[in-house]
Protein backbone atom coordinates (compact mmCIF):
# COMPACT_ATOMS: atom_id res chain seq x y z
CA UNK A 1 0.00 0.00 0.00
CA UNK A 2 1.08 3.51 -1.20
CA UNK A 3 2.32 5.53 1.93
CA UNK A 4 0.60 8.56 2.16
CA UNK A 5 3.29 10.87 3.89
CA UNK A 6 6.39 9.74 1.45
CA UNK A 7 4.73 7.63 -1.11
CA UNK A 8 6.88 4.09 -0.84
CA UNK A 9 5.36 1.09 -1.48
CA UNK A 10 7.21 -1.10 1.45
CA UNK A 11 5.16 -0.95 4.52
CA UNK A 12 4.35 -3.70 7.04
CA UNK A 13 1.25 -4.68 8.89
CA UNK A 14 1.11 -3.71 12.57
CA UNK A 15 -2.63 -4.75 13.78
CA UNK A 16 -5.40 -5.84 11.98
CA UNK A 17 -8.94 -5.75 13.84
CA UNK A 18 -12.34 -7.23 12.48
CA UNK A 19 -15.20 -4.41 12.06
CA UNK A 20 -18.68 -4.21 11.53
CA UNK A 21 -19.79 -7.79 11.86
CA UNK A 22 -17.06 -9.36 10.14
CA UNK A 23 -17.35 -7.11 7.02
CA UNK A 24 -14.36 -5.21 7.26
CA UNK A 25 -10.98 -5.42 8.27
CA UNK A 26 -9.25 -2.40 9.79
CA UNK A 27 -5.59 -2.48 9.43
CA UNK A 28 -2.83 -0.54 10.88
CA UNK A 29 0.39 -0.06 9.07
CA UNK A 30 3.96 1.17 9.26
CA UNK A 31 5.84 2.50 6.31
CA UNK A 32 9.31 1.01 6.00
CA UNK A 33 10.75 3.89 4.27
CA UNK A 34 9.64 6.99 6.66
CA UNK A 35 8.09 5.59 9.60
CA UNK A 36 4.79 7.33 9.51
CA UNK A 37 1.65 5.23 10.67
CA UNK A 38 -1.53 4.93 9.09
CA UNK A 39 -4.75 3.15 8.80
CA UNK A 40 -6.32 1.02 5.86
CA UNK A 41 -9.63 -0.81 5.76
CA UNK A 42 -10.55 -3.59 3.68
CA UNK A 43 -14.11 -4.82 2.67
CA UNK A 44 -15.24 -7.57 0.21
CA UNK A 45 -16.37 -6.01 -3.19
CA UNK A 46 -19.73 -8.02 -3.95
CA UNK A 47 -22.06 -8.09 -6.84
CA UNK A 48 -24.95 -5.16 -6.33
CA UNK A 49 -28.22 -6.34 -5.80
CA UNK A 50 -30.50 -5.15 -8.76
CA UNK A 51 -34.00 -4.58 -8.49
CA UNK A 52 -36.15 -5.80 -11.49
CA UNK A 53 -38.44 -3.26 -12.38
CA UNK A 54 -42.72 -3.99 -13.99
CA UNK A 55 -41.14 -2.71 -17.02
CA UNK A 56 -37.99 -4.54 -17.28
CA UNK A 57 -35.38 -2.12 -16.39
CA UNK A 58 -32.67 -3.07 -13.92
CA UNK A 59 -31.38 -0.59 -10.92
CA UNK A 60 -29.19 -1.04 -8.27
CA UNK A 61 -31.41 -1.81 -4.77
CA UNK A 62 -31.68 1.61 -3.30
CA UNK A 63 -32.01 1.19 0.73
CA UNK A 64 -32.81 4.76 1.09
CA UNK A 65 -35.24 4.53 -1.38
CA UNK A 66 -36.78 1.72 0.47
CA UNK A 67 -36.36 3.74 3.64
CA UNK A 68 -38.02 6.32 2.23
CA UNK A 69 -41.18 4.31 1.40
CA UNK A 70 -41.50 2.52 4.67
CA UNK A 71 -41.01 5.96 6.85
CA UNK A 72 -43.82 7.38 4.40
CA UNK A 73 -46.57 4.54 5.03
CA UNK A 74 -45.57 4.83 9.00
CA UNK A 75 -45.71 8.63 9.11
CA UNK A 76 -47.53 9.49 12.44
CA UNK A 77 -47.62 5.34 13.90
CA UNK A 78 -46.25 4.92 17.08
CA UNK A 79 -43.10 3.15 15.31
CA UNK A 80 -39.48 4.17 16.16
CA UNK A 81 -36.72 5.50 13.71
CA UNK A 82 -34.65 2.61 15.09
CA UNK A 83 -37.04 0.32 14.23
CA UNK A 84 -37.27 1.51 10.75
CA UNK A 85 -33.35 1.20 10.12
CA UNK A 86 -33.84 -2.21 11.52
CA UNK A 87 -36.75 -3.19 9.53
CA UNK A 88 -35.04 -1.71 6.52
CA UNK A 89 -32.05 -3.87 6.73
CA UNK A 90 -34.14 -7.00 7.69
CA UNK A 91 -35.67 -6.25 4.44
CA UNK A 92 -32.27 -6.14 2.69
CA UNK A 93 -31.20 -9.07 3.77
CA UNK A 94 -33.85 -11.30 3.22
CA UNK A 95 -33.66 -9.66 -0.35
CA UNK A 96 -30.22 -10.90 -1.04
CA UNK A 97 -31.08 -14.37 0.49
CA UNK A 98 -34.05 -14.25 -2.03
CA UNK A 99 -31.86 -13.25 -4.92
CA UNK A 100 -29.13 -15.93 -4.19
CA UNK A 101 -26.31 -16.08 -6.90
CA UNK A 102 -28.26 -14.33 -9.60
CA UNK A 103 -28.62 -10.89 -6.99
CA UNK A 104 -31.59 -9.73 -8.96
CA UNK A 105 -35.13 -9.74 -7.42
CA UNK A 106 -38.14 -8.12 -8.76
CA UNK A 107 -39.98 -5.13 -7.70
CA UNK A 108 -43.05 -7.67 -7.13
CA UNK A 109 -40.81 -9.76 -4.43
CA UNK A 110 -39.36 -6.81 -3.02
CA UNK A 111 -43.02 -5.07 -2.15
CA UNK A 112 -44.39 -8.30 -0.58
CA UNK A 113 -41.23 -8.49 1.72
CA UNK A 114 -42.43 -4.83 2.86
CA UNK A 115 -46.03 -5.71 3.09
CA UNK A 116 -45.47 -9.24 5.36
CA UNK A 117 -43.32 -6.95 7.80
CA UNK A 118 -45.30 -4.23 7.88
CA UNK A 119 -48.07 -6.38 8.27
CA UNK A 120 -46.55 -7.71 11.92
CA UNK A 121 -45.76 -4.37 12.84
CA UNK A 122 -48.41 -2.31 12.40
CA UNK A 123 -51.26 -2.51 10.28
CA UNK A 124 -52.08 0.80 9.15
CA UNK A 125 -49.12 1.03 7.43
CA UNK A 126 -49.59 -1.84 6.04
CA UNK A 127 -52.60 -0.49 4.56
CA UNK A 128 -50.61 2.66 3.10
CA UNK A 129 -48.58 0.86 1.65
CA UNK A 130 -50.67 -2.17 -0.29
CA UNK A 131 -52.38 1.17 -0.99
CA UNK A 132 -49.32 2.69 -3.39
CA UNK A 133 -47.84 -0.56 -3.54
CA UNK A 134 -50.64 -2.85 -5.35
CA UNK A 135 -52.13 0.23 -6.91
CA UNK A 136 -55.83 0.08 -6.14
CA UNK A 137 -58.10 0.77 -9.12
CA UNK A 138 -61.50 1.37 -7.10
CA UNK A 139 -62.41 1.39 -3.16
CA UNK A 140 -63.73 -2.41 -3.72
CA UNK A 141 -59.94 -3.19 -3.69
CA UNK A 142 -59.11 -1.37 -1.12
CA UNK A 143 -62.13 -2.54 1.16
CA UNK A 144 -60.80 -5.93 0.39
CA UNK A 145 -57.47 -5.69 1.40
CA UNK A 146 -58.31 -3.77 5.11
CA UNK A 147 -61.05 -6.90 5.38
CA UNK A 148 -57.87 -9.15 4.71
CA UNK A 149 -55.79 -7.80 7.58
CA UNK A 150 -58.73 -7.69 9.89
CA UNK A 151 -60.06 -4.08 9.23
CA UNK A 152 -63.60 -5.32 9.24
CA UNK A 153 -63.76 -6.10 12.85
CA UNK A 154 -65.54 -3.50 15.34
Amino acid sequence: MRCPYCGSLDDKVIESRTMANGENIRRRRECSSCGYRFTSYERIEEKPLMVIKRDGRRQPFDPQKLEKGIQRALEKRPVSTTMVENLVTEIEDLAVMQAKASREISTNDLGELVLSRLNEIDKVAYIRFASVYKHFENLDEFINEVNKVGGSKK
